[in-house]
């Protein structure tokens, strides 16, 4: 892991991004109590399978593997019109 040098705290709330132009489906997502709180999850075609970086309390990379569970459609999400 490399990490910038002073560089400053990154704050992104909680949502799901669809890029109908590569396929791909970003997942930001908080889990309290968790060693690895914050989470980014990759949904899509992807060689081997959804993908999920686990972040800790200090903004550090905690861990990643392949996501095993889990939807990236949960109930509340809807769509936002301008």
């Amino acid at each position: 892991m490399a990490l910038k040098p002073n560089g400053g705290m990154c704050l992104i709330r909680e949502q799901i991004i669809e890029d109908p132009v590569s396929g791909l489906t970003i997942q930001f997502a908080h889990v309290p109590g968790s060693d690895a709180p914050f989470r980014l999850r990759i949904h899509g075609d992807l060689p081997y399978g959804d993908r999920e970086l686990l972040f800790n309390s200090a903004g550090e990379e905690a861990g990643a593997g392949t996501a095993l569970g889990g939807h990236c459609r949960p109930s509340w999400l809807r769509e936002i019109r301008d």
